[in-house]
């Protein structure tokens, strides 16, 4: 065991260089000097702050997770909790403020094209995954072979419960197929760096949506109405905010962030106490027992409730503006998670990963050319399976704060189909490694 501490382990320090690295950003994109204009035309502000914190984590500045060695030896194992911090309190928060001003019957006029581009992405995650281990066979049949709880193909139905649904799923997979978790780790890895690398390549491909659209001969008339009338609205109420304006957006946010947990923390207690299926870690169930999809799935819930009250004017005062800035700060939270000299750890199973997400990709880019869905909906159905509720809003809302709601959505979806869309893929995995 070797000592992997970084730089700085206090959260705030921690949260203070995120914080620079979005100023940074932020300042440098909206410059008027050429040469940051020009840079920014090529490599958008989104993957910046994705990538910066990502940077700080290659070169031991912060970390997401460390092992601290003292001089007497003893092993202390620590992590940064800025990650949860956002996902569980800023996210819902700004999922609330984000459908204040949300047009149910303009998402509704989107069609079926993203639910359908999730479904392939789905679909892409259940065939990569035994392909994958079949062509690495070929050349390296030890990188995917093993046996009993050893076997790789146990430990990559963690992978296609975490790609398909989210980390309740991946639990499920690993209590499910009893894989040895000695050796989970790895595929911890695995899933952190290729999940990032095919983030990464999304965001970049955001602010070429128009030449990808183009390509794919993509009808976006009706994500174009919705921004429209999205935006159209908070011009028509826009206000110079007050101090009160936004003490009162803050308050209706993080109000409806203790609801949430409140009813998921309930919800998820109660399910689990009353229901075996839901309390067995190694049922199709299990993904029910989790908090965080209550809790996602209450604040948009409720964010949806308020958008037919009085409380959608405040959008007029910047409350999508004060989601987004909570948006932003996750984004740089999760690019923390990479850490580029991981690749190197596991490089086999790391080609495993590369080959199934390669699939995966493929398939979406094959069907939206098919169906000429635009890319909005590749890129969110993606995410939605890669992801989950974490990731797709923040995709979504790249594109256009008001389409937060369809990447909640289809992330939402994705936790109730994860674990069966995992173990059909498992077994195929166990089939592909037999052979």
């Amino acid at each position: 065991m070797k000592d992997t501490s970084p730089l700085f382990t206090d959260d705030t320090i921690v949260f203070g260089l995120l914080m620079l690295m979005l100023g940074f950003v932020f300042y440098t994109s909206t410059s008027i000097k050429p040469y940051w204009q020009k840079f920014y035309k090529y490599i958008p502000a989104l993957l910046m702050a994705y990538m910066l914190p990502g940077v700080l984590t290659t070169l031991g500045i912060i970390a997401p997770e460390w092992t601290k060695i003292t001089e007497s030896g003893e092993v202390i194992e620590g992590s940064s909790q800025v990650y949860y911090i956002s996902s569980r309190y800023l996210l819902p928060a700004a999922l609330v403020l984000m459908t204040l001003s949300i047009d149910l019957k303009a998402i509704y006029n989107l069609g079926p094209k993203a639910l359908i581009m999730f479904l392939t992405g789905t679909v892409g995650i259940i065939i990569g995954g035994p392909i994958a281990v079949l062509l690495v066979s070929i050349v390296s049949p030890e990188t995917v072979g093993g046996a009993g709880p050893d076997a790789v193909w146990r430990g990559l139905s963690t992978l296609a419960g975490s790609w398909i649904g989210g980390g309740a799923n991946q639990a499920a997979m690993l209590e499910i197929y009893g894989y040895n978790t000695e050796n989970y780790a790895g595929m911890v890895i695995v899933d952190i760096v290729v999940a990032n690398i095919w983030m990464a390549i999304l965001i970049l491909g955001i602010g070429k949506s128009e030449k990808i659209d183009k390509w794919l001969k993509a009808d976006t008339s009706a994500i174009e109405v919705l921004k429209e009338k999205v935006s159209n609205y908070a011009a028509g109420i826009s206000r110079n905010p007050s101090l009160a304006d936004y003490m009162v957006i803050l308050g209706i946010a993080f109000t409806v962030v203790g609801i949430s947990h409140f009813g998921a923390s309930g919800i998820s207690n109660f399910l689990k106490s009353n229901f075996d299926a839901v309390s067995d870690t190694t049922s199709a169930m299990s993904s029910f027992g989790s908090q965080f999809f209550w809790m996602i799935s209450i604040a948009t819930i409720l964010g949806i409730a308020l958008s037919f009250t009085r409380f959608k004017q405040y959008e007029g005062a910047g409350a999508s503006k004060l989601g987004s800035v909570f948006i932003w700060i996750l984004v740089a939270s999760i690019g923390m998670k990479m850490d580029l000299t991981k690749i190197a750890d596991n490089p086999g199973l790391i080609v495993v990963g590369l080959i199934w997400m390669i699939i995966h990709v493929a398939l979406m880019f094959l069907i939206a050319k098919i169906i000429r869905a635009p890319y909005f909906f590749l890129a969110v159905g993606s995410k939605a399976n890669i992801g989950g509720a974490a990731s797709a809003p923040v995709v979504a809302a790249a594109f256009h704060p008001s389409l937060a709601t369809v990447g909640v959505l289809l992330a939402v979806f994705g936790y109730v189909v994860g674990t069966y869309g995992a173990m059909f893929c498992a077994e195929l995995m166990k089939i592909a490694a037999a052979s």
